[in-house]
Formats: C-alpha cells, structure tokens, sequence
C-alpha cells in the first residue's frame, strides 16, 4: 500500500509539471503574469478574511474569559496574554522564527531575491491574530501585507519565475493585502508603488490592479463590513490655515513616533532574557492601557466614536471621567494618548507580540485632528469640522511616519469615502511628508534598514542585476604571473596582451598580488633590470577580492565604497579572474534595454 500511494504521488507530481509546462507553452509570458496576479489576488483576500476571523477568535474568547470571571480589571492584562501566546506559537511552532515588520520584507526584496518563506503565511496569522485579538497596540496591516507578499513570493517559485516576475507577484500580494484589509484598492497598488517596489514601471500596474481588485472582492464576498466609513462634508476656505497647521503638526508627530518606535524596539531587543524582555513590555502596556483604556487595541472603535461627534464617550473608564471640566479634560486625555500609543505599539512589538504600525498611525493622526479641532473650538479661535480634521489627520501621520504621502490620500479617501476632502489632504500629506523627510531621510521601516548600511532609494541599480550571478560576469583572460618571475617575462606578456592588469599567483593557485601598468611604467623603459627585477618587489598586495558563491551586492557596496575598477574573484584560497565595473555597468544596461523591450 505504501508503495501503491508513493507510485500514486510521482505520477500525479509529473501529471501536474506536464500539465503546467504545455499550460505555459500556449500562454502568452505577459497573459500568464496578469492570470498568476489574479490567482495572488484571491488568495490573499482568502487569506485577509481567515486573518479577520482569527482576531475575532481571540476576542470572542477574551470576552468569554471577562463574563466568566467577572473581574474587570483582567482586560487590562490581555495585551500581555497575547503577546506570550504570540511568544509561544513562533517557539514551539516556527522554531523561533518571525520577520516582523516591513523592514524584514524589504530587505528580502533587495537582497534575497524576492524569497518570502512560506511559513511567514502562517506564522503572522496566528501570531498576529493573537496579538491584535488580545488588545494588543499594533494592526493588522503589515502582517496581512507580508501574508500577501509570501504568496507572491511562493507562487512564482511554484512557476519558477525570474526574479523581477517575483518582486511584481510579491507586490501584488502585499498591494491585495493592504486592498482586503481596507476595501481599498487603489491605496493597495499605491502602497506597493510608494513602500515596496524599488523599482517602478508602466507595465506593473496592471497585474498590481487585478490583484488588489479581486482580492477586494473575493475578500469582502467572504467577510463584508467597513473599517471605517463616513461620508465627509465639503471643506471651506476660512479652514485653510488650520489644515495647514495640522500637516506641521503631522510632520513633527511623524518624527515624534519614527524616532520613539525605533528606540524602544532596540532597547527591548537587547534585553537577553525573553522572559524579562515579555514582561516588562507586557506589563508597560498594560500600565498605559489602564490610565489610557483607547489605546486598548487597533483603536478604530474610538475613531469611529469620534467621526460620530460621541466625543466624551472616550473618556468612559478612565481617571479622566469624573472631572469637574470635561473639555479641558478630555483635551489632556487626548493629548496623553497621542503622545503614547506609539510607546504602547513599540512596546508590544518589542515585548513579542505582531502587528504593524499602520493602524496606530492611522487611529494617532485621526487623534491628533480631533485634538486640534476641539482645542481651537474650547479656546474660542474658531469653530471647524472636527470630522474633516480626524479624517485629514489619519492621511497626515500615515504620510510623514510611511514617507508615503500617496497612500495617505487615497487610503483615506477609500476608507471614508472622503474624495470631497482631496485639497485638504494633499495639503496636510505634503506639508507633513517634507518635514518628516527633511528632518530624517528614512521612514519607519527604511530607518531599519539604514542602521544596517541598507539605503533602500539607491538600490535601483542592485534591482536590475538581482538576477545576475558572479560567474556570468568573471573575465578569465589574464596572464597569471608567479612571485620569483623575473620583470623580462612580465614585459614579454605585455606585447600580447590588451589587459593592463596581471594577477600573481603562488604553486597553489591563491592570488598573492596584482600588478599594473601604472605600477610598472616608470622602470619600463629601463632595460637593465629586467633580468634584476622580481615580479614580487613590484607587486601590489593590497585589492579587493569576492568569493564566486556571493552575491552581486557585495560586488556592488565593493565598487561603491572602495572606488577601485576590478575585484578579484576567488573560490576559497583557488584564484578564478576578475569582474570589472565596466562589465557590470554593461550588464545592467542590457538588462534595462531588455526590460523595457518587455514592457513594450
């Protein structure tokens, strides 16, 4: 029977390559990358939906565990239950493994070839169901968008796509991701554009609209609600100056939580011990959340309090409720709030638990609007709709903390149904946005990448060449020279030969030393030493070599950072030829004149 089932699997495996391959045979390349988009997009709409329903497990079951013991104050412990269950399921189940972040999934697109491992599919499922559903300060969003980009990723393994094939599916998953979770597909192919891609092109958006759209679809068929929905009211000149005054503000707030986030992660990562590292984060948080009870959570229900003008609703279970002026209280509630949920998403990712900072931005700017709004109301200056502002706001804080000022407009515009506030939010996202870039070149997950010596912006050129190897680029045509030669024998190689460089290798082949004609030309003509004159006392033993089994990154950062024009190539101590920037630089324009040829 083993055998029977074992034939059983061989042949159905070779059925399904056979199948595939006379499928691809008959199929347009650019047919089949807008039929795989579309398979990516449906995909990560089911996957969004069952992301959806395992946050509402975990709340379900938080709510069971509240009326069951009838002790109030235990809500303010679920944010730490989450992250230890969080803890837990990476440990026993992914062997301690967990990308967390946008960071993690960018530095895999320009460095690892686009190769999102699949068990990032589940392991931010779970682990970030359990997170959120448990209260945790965080969102939904970047792990929906990696959920989505290992499917990109893990589908066209499945189809053995090239490299620049994968990075679109990566980026169609992580656009149906951000499309599924907010019902906005336009803001999830301008997301994929602003955050993900380093490299931008016409012939993308089409395979990137397919998937965002179908995942919209297939995502709302299976589980239908709004986030967030309100249809604004138009805007009025005489608000104009105030909105300006919201994108400075936004700016500033923008740097406010780049700068916090990323302190308090490092500072969380270098605690050692996981479980001290658990609950002092956990235990913060929870801290935060009983003085503070919006920060409980994504905190969209408190938005959505605030769109619907129940503004000292907020103040319900809080320190804040009792006081004798409930304006100038809920103006220092909210103002506390602002300044700290990002402390409390910063110290939920730190501690263990998984989520994204989307969300937080997002409920913060929406926090921030409001604030501006009703203060300037409580102090008499004038009169705005506070709405407009929570609205404008959210596209504000999103813009400055992403350096992504088009998904700021059109996230929210979806979302809210806000398109009659498209001049207020290009404002306040601009004026926001070059602050927040002025002041610090990277966003929250470029700043990561920047601490590592990773500048996303100028990885265009390392893009294009992902898909070349270092042994399409060694040039082998050079004369080997050994230390004990005599200079004559040197000279005798230069008349045959158009190459101005010679390598100098020992009995076992490892390169000791390169020579030059720069190095040689002032004894050239000097015939008396040529017979005097080793090749070791004019060797030049300082160069820059590569092993053949790296990548052509470190082919690139060598060229850039040492200015030099060749790298020698070796295979262990074994010397094999040398790659030349010009080479290189000829490389990547053949393969810019092919893909461009492609997109024709």
């Amino acid at each position: 029977m083993k055998h029977f089932f074992r034939f059983y699997k061989l042949n159905f495996l070779l059925f399904r390559k056979r199948a595939f391959q006379n499928f691809l045979s008959k199929v347009n390349p650019k047919t089949f990358i807008l039929i795989s988009s579309l398979l990516v997009g449906i995909l990560s709409g089911f996957a969004a939906a069952v992301l959806k329903s395992v946050v509402h497990f975990f709340q379900a079951e938080s709510k069971q565990l509240l009326d069951t013991t009838g002790i109030p104050f235990i809500i303010y412990l679920f944010p730490l239950a989450g992250i230890i269950i969080s803890v837990l399921i990476v440990k026993y189940f992914f062997s301690g493994k967990l990308s967390k972040g946008l960071s993690s999934l960018i530095y895999n697109i320009i460095r690892k070839k686009s190769d999102v491992p699949a068990r990032d599919i589940f392991s931010h499922l779970f682990t970030s169901g359990a997170t959120v559903g448990m209260g945790g300060s965080v969102g939904l969003e970047a792990p929906i968008v990696v959920i989505g980009a290992s499917i990109g990723s893990n589908v066209s393994k499945e189809f053995k796509l090239n490299y620049h094939h994968r990075t679109l599916l990566l980026a169609c998953g992580a656009a149906a991701g951000i499309s599924s979770i907010f019902n906005s597909p336009i803001a999830g192919v301008v997301f994929a554009f602003e955050v993900l891609l380093p490299d931008m092109s016409i012939s993308s958006f089409i395979p990137l609209l397919l998937a965002s759209a179908s995942s919209a679809v297939f995502s709302k068929l299976i589980y239908s609600g709004e986030l967030i929905y309100l249809a604004t009211e138009g805007w009025h000149l005489y608000a104009l100056p105030y909105y300006l005054l919201l994108g400075i503000f936004c700016g500033f707030l923008s740097l406010y939580m780049i700068k916090i986030n990323l302190g308090i992660e490092k500072k969380l990562e270098n605690t050692k011990n996981t479980y001290a590292r658990i609950l002092t984060g956990g235990l913060l948080l929870s801290l935060i959340i009983f003085f503070l009870p919006p920060i409980f959570g994504e905190g969209y229900t408190t938005i959505t309090s605030l769109l619907s003008n129940n503004n000292y609703g907020i103040l319900s279970n809080s320190l804040f409720h009792n006081f004798s002026n409930p304006d100038l209280a809920l103006i220092i509630f909210v103002f506390l709030i602002i300044l700290l949920k990002v402390v409390a998403t910063s110290l939920t990712i730190g501690a263990g638990g998984n989520g994204g900072i989307i969300a937080p931005s997002l409920f913060t700017g929406g926090m921030l609007g409001f604030w501006l709004a009703f203060t300037l109301r409580y102090l008499g200056v004038v009169t705005l709709n506070q709405s407009n502002f929570i609205v404008v706001g959210m596209a504000g804080i999103l813009a400055g903390v992403l350096h992504a000022p088009l998904t700021g407009i059109f996230l929210i515009a979806e979302i809210t149904g806000g398109y009659i506030l498209i001049v207020p939010l290009m404002i306040v996202t601009a004026i926001s946005y070059f602050i927040s870039k002025y002041f610090n070149k990277y966003s929250v997950y470029t700043s990561a990448l920047a601490n590592r010596g990773i500048d996303f912006r100028s990885e265009k050129e390392s893009f294009s060449l992902q898909d070349v190897n270092l042994y399409s680029l060694v040039e082998t045509d050079f004369y080997k020279l050994t230390p004990n030669m005599k200079f004559r024998d040197l000279i005798s190689k230069i008349q045959h030969t158009k190459r101005n460089l010679f390598p100098v290798v020992n009995a076992e082949d490892m390169l000791v030393g390169i020579v030059t004609l720069d190095d040689i030309r002032e004894v050239m003509l000097e015939k008396e030493v040529y017979d005097v004159l080793l090749i070791y006392e004019i060797m030049n033993t300082t160069f820059q070599t590569i092993d053949i089994t790296d990548d052509i990154n470190k082919a690139i950062k060598i060229f850039e950072e040492k200015q030099v024009w060749n790298i020698a190539v070796v295979n262990g101590n074994k010397y094999l030829g040398f790659i030349s920037k010009s080479n290189l630089f000829n490389k990547y324009i053949s393969l810019w004149h092919k893909r461009r040829q492609e997109e024709i």
